[in-house]
């Protein structure tokens, strides 16, 4: 998807997609809905937006992750080593315990 500009949907997000519901300085990472196929910070943030519940990426999306400090897609095996494979961005580690919400 070069050239495409890279949006990260939510609630109260700063700059780098951080959101009202998780705040810390690694929570960087926005993920995609396989649904309605928008980055969001959260799910939280999602169900409270849309009208359908998250639903999560499956192996056919190359790109179900999106880095909030350089906005580069990533593969889900690329977000899962804990940083951003770009700019180098941690990861909050606690997000594995959401991982069956954003990855089926």
């Amino acid at each position: 998807m070069r050239g495409e500009i890279m949006k990260i949907y939510g609630i109260q997000l700063d700059q780098q997609g951080r959101c009202f519901h998780y705040h810390s300085e690694a929570d960087v990472v926005a993920l995609r809905c396989r649904q309605c196929h928008k980055y969001y910070a959260c799910y939280k943030c999602h169900d409270e937006s849309e009208n359908h519940d998250f639903k999560p990426a499956d192996a056919s999306d190359p790109v179900p992750v999106l880095c909030g400090n350089c906005m580069n897609q990533l593969t889900k095996n690329q977000y899962e080593q804990g940083f951003c494979f770009y700019c180098r961005h941690r990861f909050n580690p606690g997000c594995s315990l959401h991982h069956d919400i954003y990855f089926e």
